[in-house]
């Protein structure tokens, strides 16, 4: 995958099996429609059956569960707005320059779901509508989700779920050693060195050259109070010196610097590390591998007391501006129901992810306890987008730069961090 930091959309290609929508969802006017067109229609005007209006739908979701997941999800919301849908469901990787492609020659679909940190450079181009216009706004919703769809102050999309990364532990590896999942970076040293043994690493994590390695440092920066608008700090040093070291006395494998997450993952379920930091994605893999007892708790923060800030993954819906009046006002009301309570709680629940209002929040945890971990991190994630908007990337580059030339003894982390940031 090209943009693999967001592995929102990893996840669902990933999930082993599907569960029925809920009748909560189904009450919102479910449909049982199958394949990729609920209409049947062309992918233009008004069409169907009832004569309703017929909303083209673009989104990544090109492969099952999470295919069918949101086919009838949209069925569902289309239905009770008074259309039907003609979805385009399309790879992860070619989507903005589809998306992009379509904005330049006027042919933009109605309803649009994009990767969260993708949304400002499309509102940028002028291609969306501002989801004021319809009457929405996001109260409610955890602060650095609502950032990551705003673009200069004004609200664009609406993410029904999201996701993070946690601290996920071997229990009978935990329990032998006497061990408490650590909660505090000098908890987390000292347990990955004693939980190092043989053929096991105490910890694995994913530091490859690339925007998903930059996702996995992310919480060790961003909660030790380091800012990707300057990464030349002492506190985003000290998060790096954190990895060095556990790299450095053994306790993290030097292959990290090309691991993916799935690898990170492969590590995990064959008792070849002892804790991981990984995401929620991966529970279908976990819970199929035998005699694999697993726990998952948030990030230890640098010090006791001090909030956990992680990454937000997921993403959102937006009404793109396609100068039908109608149409837009159709396609917001499915982003409406998209986002309500039960679709909010449905759609987290068959995805393995998690509800974007925050009072949602405890009722998902406890059905589903092992989700806790991630939950309990949520209210203080950040989005990536948050502060730089569209120029993120150009950070996330300068971030993993930084990272590989200290991991691999090229740099301090002090000076590592400068080179990159002045490079």
């Amino acid at each position: 995958m090209t943009r693999s930091y967001a592995p929102s959309r990893r996840a669902r290609v990933a999930i082993a099996s599907v569960l029925a929508l809920p009748l909560a969802l189904a009450a919102c006017g479910g449909s049982s429609g199958k394949g990729t067109s609920s209409s049947g229609g062309s992918s233009g005007g008004s069409g169907g059956a009832s004569g309703s209006i017929t909303l083209r739908v673009l989104d990544y979701y090109n492969n099952d569960p999470g295919k069918t997941v949101w086919q009838k999800a949209l069925e569902a919301c289309a239905q009770q707005a008074g259309a039907t849908i003609n979805r385009e469901a399309v790879p992860g990787a070619s989507l903005i320059q589809k998306v992009l492609q379509q904005a330049q020659s006027h042919t933009m679909p109605d309803l649009l779901m994009l990767d969260n940190p993708d949304l400002q450079q499309i509102a940028a181009t002028g291609a969306l509508t501002p989801l004021d216009q319809f009457g929405i706004n996001a109260d409610g919703y955890a602060k650095g989700v609502v950032d990551a769809s705003t673009y200069q102050g004004k609200l664009y999309g609406l993410q029904p779920q999201t996701n993070t990364i946690g601290l996920f532990y071997n229990k009978d590896m935990l329990a032998k050693a006497g061990i408490k999942p650590p909660t505090t970076w000098g908890e987390l040293k000292t347990d990955a060195k004693k939980l190092t043994s043989g053929s096991t690493y105490g910890l694995a994590f994913a530091a490859p050259a690339n925007y998903e390695g930059t996702w996995q440092f992310l919480p060790f920066m961003w909660s030790n109070g380091g800012d990707e608008k300057n990464i030349a700090t002492p506190q985003t040093a000290q998060a790096l010196q954190l990895w060095v070291d556990l790299m450095k006395d053994g306790s993290v494998s030097k292959s990290a610097l090309n691991w993916t997450q799935a690898d990170v993952n492969d590590q995990f379920k064959a008792g070849k590390a002892a804790m991981m930091v990984n995401g929620p994605w991966q529970f279908p893999t976990l819970d199929a591998t035998q005699n694999l007892h697993y726990g998952v708790v948030p990030i230890p923060a640098p010090q006791a007391g001090m909030k956990v800030i992680a990454p937000l993954g997921g993403e959102t819906w937006t009404v793109p501006q396609t100068g039908n009046k109608d149409k837009q006002a159709k396609a917001a009301k499915v982003v409406q129901c998209l986002n309500s309570d039960q679709s909010q709680l449905s759609l987290a629940q068959q995805n393995q992810t998690i509800p974007t209002k925050v009072a949602l929040l405890a009722q998902f945890s406890s059905k589903n306890p092992n989700m806790k971990g991630f939950v309990d991190q949520i209210p203080t994630a950040r989005a990536r987008t948050g502060e730089l908007g569209a120029d993120w990337p150009k950070a996330a580059t300068k971030i993993y730069t930084a990272f590989q030339a200290a991991l691999t003894g090229q740099a301090s982390p002090t000076d590592a961090l400068k080179q990159a940031q002045n490079g």
